[in-house]
């Protein structure tokens, strides 16, 4: 009986590890994709062919790294079978609920420090268990944590943080010092010379990272003096480093100048490969370490004969080879995650976004840390002008001038995140601290790694220019403390959930599993629901046209799709305060927050909208920016409208009266109609019938006009809730301007459309 629960045990992780190497590489895709991806230097379906290649490699290189799982945070053998397992089950039921949780938020998190601070978690809480059972110390725990190993893992990961921003800004800033952007126009050998740098870096940090997994690390050579392959390149790597840099000077010189190839790119597809080998055979074990580690200490307690709470665990402190076979179906379903899992995809936008050149959709709100690290570094910057002599600020001023790119008018392009120098130089210097923390047996996130060298390249790249440096400041300051949240969450679930385990057993396996499983539908459910919304035909479209007419047609849908959703939300308020329903107002303010937003993107767009019109078309940037004036009040007044009634409900004040209602409900028949009316026409590409909208104009704010007297009539009269009165007021107040609005925008497109061109021509 006791054998089957551990074997139901096994298979539920091996479960969990299926499941966690899907939700794990949709987290780190991020680390080898980004590069490519955002310097669009080579094909996406190239990029996923290269990094699949790269995955199954390392996948099948990753054995010597699954001893961290076993013995790298605990001291195994002050355990027994039973206490293992309860660890290994709480940690994978951390692990795969929190990648999850940070897939979903579409951001980048570590999935090595989230194994170590469960394992972590995990051991502690079964630790202080057995000493508190023993009636022993909280100090005693101690000893059954591998105190040197986690301090040192710990500590390794942080300082990373710091070096591979600081290397990664340096050698951007050297290698654009260098070659500026005008980079295709150099002299070939100028390519060549970094293409010999990259290369060598790149395939000494394969070798470093490919072959130190394999078989073939520990044998030994005459050839190269008799030590072992893994010996030698870590020890003569200055000689390998040098014959590397002139070997690949040359082959990129001779691929550049006869093969008329673009080093760049060679440079970025090598090193896409490289760091996907990378990521599966240094990370693999944060998703799979943990169910092998518990299926070997299966394997051993089952021949042992002896009770689970007896059977020591001291078998897990020697070295046991994982097999090829487990290897290998990893890296396929790691393989298969990675062309199918479109959480991949978001959680790589993070950070392409946040280095990105240029202006793009800002994700992330400035605070008040982002603001005062921005306005410090303004201060060193121009300290540092003042002081540089002027020839010299020139001269570095010019290497970083960038070309001015005559905007296409191919609407489908999408311009790249950046150019392909500092997509290079992300993928060179995180490989060479990959392979420098490796030689030296130093514990990293490769997480950690490649996106803080990515924020350090843009950073001296000057891609965080005044218009978007607080933005993408707080960005990376968001990720950093999700990162530190990584870190606490793990820890104190793992330990949560342990204590759980161990009090409940196989009950409290099953509710938890359960429970897991509800969790991550209701995350993927809540996902695609998020994605549908964004998709979704109601949210807005820029204009892209340079003459008025061309703008009328093009902006007739978003214009159609406003007045629909204001209708809607308008309605919804009225109906939520008739029957003082909470949830109807709290899901319209969303619906407005979404408006808002949308519109404001549009607002975003005019600068990019006025530079694409030609001299003859200026009229139409009046015209846009006219309407987009309107548009903005409209939904002013409908934030207004909502927060209103959502507060007069949500601190329970007294219900509007009958009359109230009745007169709020005949307005909004009204508007109704209107909006009804608007959206046929501007659907239909009819712009004649704005007409026929116009002329109930004046019927419709004498409406107004009339539900104010009589409000004031009541207020002199009857009215005895001033609270009441003070929501009345203020409703017909901002509906009024929300009409005046509306009006102004329909009175711009009946006088500037022209009536003799037929909708079939313009549609």
């Amino acid at each position: 009986m006791e054998s089957n629960i551990y074997l139901i045990m096994i298979i539920a992780l091996a479960v969990l590890a299926i499941a966690d190497l899907v939700v794990g590489v949709s987290n780190d895709a991020v680390n080898f994709l980004n590069s490519a991806i955002g310097s669009k230097a080579i094909s996406f379906k190239t990029i996923m062919i290269v990094a699949s290649v790269g995955i199954a490699c390392g996948a099948i290189f990753s054995s010597g790294m699954m001893e961290v799982a076993r013995k790298g945070i605990f001291n195994p053998s002050e355990f027994y079978f039973d206490e293992i397992m309860f660890i290994f089950m709480a940690v994978m039921i951390t692990d795969i609920l929190l990648l999850d949780f940070f897939n979903t938020l579409g951001m980048p998190t570590s999935t090595t420090v989230s194994i170590v601070f469960e394992l972590l978690g995990a051991a502690v809480a079964m630790a202080l268990i057995k000493v508190l059972e023993a009636g022993g110390s909280a100090s005693d725990v101690v000893e059954y944590i591998n105190t040197t190993k986690a301090t040192e893992i710990i500590v390794g990961i942080l300082l990373s943080v710091v070096i591979a921003f600081s290397i990664g800004a340096l050698v951007q800033w050297v290698s654009r010092l260098l070659l500026s952007y005008d980079f295709e126009r150099k002299a070939k050998w100028v390519g060549a010379v970094f293409g010999g740098v990259a290369l060598s870096a790149i395939t000494y940090f394969i070798f470093m990272k490919g072959i130190k997994g394999t078989a073939y690390a520990g044998q030994s050579f005459d050839l190269i003096g008799g030590i072992t392959i893994k010996d030698f390149l870590e020890s003569k790597w200055i000689p390998i480093v040098l014959v590397n840099f002139v070997f690949w000077s040359l082959m990129s010189y001779v691929l550049t100048v006869f093969a008329k190839l673009n080093i760049y790119k060679i440079i970025i597809g090598v090193g896409t490969f490289a760091l996907a080998l990378a990521f599966a055979g240094n990370d693999l074990v944060n998703f799979i370490g943990v169910p092998i580690a518990a299926y070997q200490s299966y394997t051993e307690w089952s021949m042992s004969g002896q009770l689970a709470s007896e059977f020591s665990m001291s078998i897990l402190s020697e070295k046991v080879p994982t097999p090829t076979l487990l290897l290998f179906i990893s890296g396929m379903i790691m393989v298969a995650t990675l062309w199918f899992s479109k959480k991949a995809r978001y959680v790589a936008e993070t950070e392409i976004n946040l280095s990105r050149e240029g202006e793009g959709k800002e994700r992330f709100e400035p605070n008040f840390l982002s603001r005062g690290i921005v306005r410090i570094g303004m201060g060193i910057s121009t300290y540092t002008s003042s002081v540089m002599p002027k020839s010299l600020s020139a001269k570095v001023e010019a290497r970083f001038q960038k070309p001015k790119i005559a905007l296409t008018k191919d609407k489908t392009y999408e311009m790249p995140a950046f150019d392909m120098v500092r997509a290079a130089v992300n993928l060179m210097v995180a490989g060479i601290l990959i392979s420098v923390a490796t030689s030296f047996k130093l514990p990293l996130s490769t997480t950690y790694v490649t996106f803080m060298v990515a924020m350090g390249t843009s950073l001296a790249d000057r891609a965080w220019g005044a218009e978007s440096a607080v933005y993408r400041v707080a960005g990376v300051l968001n990720v950093i403390g999700g990162w530190f949240g990584t870190a606490i969450i793990a820890f104190t679930a793992s330990g949560i959930i342990l204590t759980l385990i161990n009090f409940g057993t196989g009950a409290a396996i099953a509710i938890l599993l359960f429970v897991a499983i509800l969790l991550l539908a209701r995350n993927y459910i809540s996902y695609n629901k998020k994605s549908k919304e964004i998709k979704a035909e109601d949210s807005l479209r820029r204009a892209e046209s340079s003459s008025i007419q061309g703008v009328i047609v093009e902006s007739a849908k978003n214009t159609a799709n406003v007045v629909k959703r204001t209708n809607k939300i308008y309605t919804n308020a009225i109906d939520g305060l008739a029957k003082q329903n909470l949830d109807i107002l709290k899901k319209n303010k969303k619906g407005v927050v979404k408006l808002t937003d949308e519109v404001d993107d549009l607002r975003d767009h005019i600068f990019y909208f006025i530079k694409n019109l030609d001299d003859a078309s200026v009229g139409a940037s009046n015209f846009y920016i006219n309407i987009l004036g309107s548009l903005q009040d409209m939904t002013q007044s409908l934030e207004y409208i909502t927060k209103i009634s959502y507060k007069h409900i949500n601190n329970n004040h007294k219900k509007l009266k009958y009359n109230q209602i009745k007169e709020l409900k005949e307005i909004d028949y009204k508007l109704e109609h209107i909006f009804n009316e608007t959206q046929a026409a501007f659907e239909n590409h009819s712009f004649d019938k704005i007409g026929a909208i116009l002329s109930e104009k004046d019927e419709l704010f004498a409406l107004l006009s009339q539900k104010i007297q009589k409000q004031v009539e009541r207020t002199r009269t009857e009215e005895s809730s001033p609270k009441n009165t003070t929501l009345y007021f203020s409703l017909l107040l901002e509906t009024k301007d929300l009409m005046t609005a509306t009006m102004t925008m329909l009175e711009l497109y009946y006088n500037e459309h022209d009536s003799s061109v037929p909708p079939a021509t313009i549609s």
